[in-house]
């Protein structure tokens, strides 16, 4: 498996890092673990989570994917063989932000859910802008030097917010975001590569995309609105794709995956690996065949006329 450096952490993952927020939400506690397990064996060793996954679940408080993973690493062991994400930032339990006190806290709260000493990346899993940054980045700093975090990460950062906190982190001599984890994919492709894009080139930062199948969008089993009610991600995240522009992308995505022999989520998911900005997409399965179909696009290589296609059908 090909492995790609995050920055200047020393932290190598594959191209495809797995995005755990399905973790006791749409996988249950005993499908996550075959899940977990066939991503190990399939080489696929970057997990990305947050505290607050699945809040949004009915009957959820947050914290349910780092407890199944928690478990999981107990009962599993190797802690030390898996790249490890997690967030702090979204509203969980009555406190959100980066404030010093908040970071201090939930990454203890994380570490326990975890059952580990210690994550390889921590990201903010949103901007705060009513705590200063030198205040952010100084707690990341000590979590850090306490070894409870390897490296940083910013979500959800725009590009003017992004270089403000890497010139804080240059005078300051603080720790920089070493990687930052945007939306990206073939529907969503504007807001990265306007700005955000240029500057991870220039600064040498890791890209780990989320959402790098439109939550399901780009695997072609939402065309109308009547589909929307086949899964709970359906439901939130993908009725705004469901217009001419998307359904183009789709029918461009089938093209392809036909004349190569493969399936549209995979063709969606080589494109984003294929960008050189992108060091990894991010995605998720809540069951075992589908982990199989998005582990064998680590495999797939387009060919430039499948690339002018799907860029051309996503302008």
């Amino acid at each position: 498996m090909e492995h790609r450096t995050l920055g200047h952490s020393g932290i190598a993952i594959p191209p495809l890092m797995f995005g755990g927020n399905v973790f006791g939400w749409t996988a249950d506690e005993a499908t996550s673990f075959r899940l977990l397990d066939r991503l190990r064996e399939a080489g696929l060793t970057a997990i990305d989570t947050a505290d607050v996954y699945s809040a949004w679940a009915p009957g959820h408080q947050g914290g349910e994917s780092e407890t199944v993973i928690g478990k999981w690493l107990a009962m599993r062991g190797g802690r030390e063989k898996i790249v490890l994400a997690t967030k702090v930032g979204k509203p969980i339990g009555g406190r959100q932000g980066l404030s010093r006190t908040w970071i201090t806290q939930a990454i203890d709260d994380s570490l326990r859910r975890l059952q580990t000493d210690y994550v390889d990346i921590y990201f903010a899993h949103d901007d705060d802008q009513t705590v200063p940054l030198e205040e952010s980045l100084g707690a990341f700093a000590s979590l850090i030097e306490a070894g409870k975090v390897r490296a940083i990460g910013a979500s959800n950062y725009t590009a003017a917010r992004l270089r403000q906190a890497l010139q804080t982190s240059a005078t300051a001599g603080l720790p920089r975001y070493e990687m930052v984890q945007p939306l990206y994919n073939l529907v969503e492709r504007p807001a990265f590569e306007a700005e955000l894009e240029p500057l991870c080139a220039a600064e040498e930062l890791g890209v780990v995309t989320y959402f790098a199948l439109a939550a399901g969008f780009l695997t072609g089993k939402y065309r109308s609105e009547a589909d929307l009610g086949k899964s709970p991600r359906g439901q939130r995240m993908v009725g705004k794709y469901i217009n001419p522009r998307g359904l183009k992308i789709i029918a461009a995505l089938e093209e392809t995956a036909s004349r190569l022999s493969a399936t549209p989520a995979q063709v969606a998911l080589a494109w984003v690996m294929a960008r050189p900005t992108v060091t990894a997409a991010i995605a998720s399965a809540s069951k075992l065949d589908q982990l199989v179909e998005i582990a064998a696009a680590t495999e797939l290589r387009l060919d430039p006329d499948a690339m002018e296609t799907l860029d051309r059908a996503s302008a």
